[in-house]
């Protein structure tokens, strides 16, 4: 996890901690607000074109939105709550961006039996509305992500991952008017599946770094379990 000098020198034993001084409480709690509400708005766009045209990777990637949404609004619930309690929260983040893999794992086995392509042209202005959407979110929170621990960490990976899937859903739109089968976006829903995975672990683990932090700063031994 990222620490500055100030966060390092500021936190005791039984009191909240505060992110950087640098950057105050409540423009933290506006920034991952703001971000919410913009990835809430194009959850509904997003789902609802992908169900449309029956797009696997669209509809992970709008489900994705509606993860980002909560992780942002729980950022905002624990900012200014002690390191255990940001260090469990982050965990708890860490299991919520796996829950869009269920539904792509669904669509899959759905798509698997009945591969159409899915209408190109909107995928394509959808996806490149998407990785806007997504590239403002990711500089949002670029700037405060050192401040706000693991939870920062997570909603600033997830945004910044996304921009990657929307580009690659772009891709695969084109291939996908080319070869003429679902396929692309079949194969594209699965590697979805493997970055919100990977993007899991890493949350867990900066979760447990933080886990450990707060156990050294109440006395413990962190080697205990």
């Amino acid at each position: 996890m990222d620490q500055t000098p100030d966060d390092a020198g500021s936190e005791t034993p039984g009191r909240a901690v505060e992110p950087s001084p640098r950057i105050p409480v409540p423009t933290l709690r506006r920034t991952v607000l703001l971000v919410a509400a913009l990835n809430l708005a194009y959850f509904l766009i997003e789902g609802g074109v992908a169900l449309a045209i029956r797009s696997v990777s669209l509809l992970a990637d709008s489900v994705d939105f509606l993860e980002d949404t909560a992780i942002n609004i729980l950022i905002a619930l624990a900012l200014g709550w002690s390191l255990a309690a940001r260090a469990a929260i982050g965990r708890a983040l860490a299991i919520v961006i796996l829950i869009p893999a269920v539904a792509v794992v669904v669509q899959l086995v759905l798509k698997v039996g009945e591969p159409a392509a899915p209408a190109v042209i909107p995928l394509i202005l959808t996806a490149a509305g998407a990785a806007v959407v997504n590239l403002v979110a990711a500089l949002l929170l670029a700037r405060i992500r050192a401040s706000s621990g693991a939870m920062g960490r997570a909603a600033w990976l997830a945004a910044r991952n996304d921009v990657v899937i929307n580009l690659a859903i772009i891709l695969m739109a084109l291939v996908t008017l080319a070869v003429g089968t679902g396929w692309p976006d079949i194969v594209l829903g699965g590697l979805i599946i493997v970055l919100n995975s990977r993007a899991a672990l890493e949350v867990w683990r900066l979760a447990g770094e933080e886990s450990l932090a707060a156990r050294a700063l109440a006395g413990e031994d962190p080697d205990d379990d």
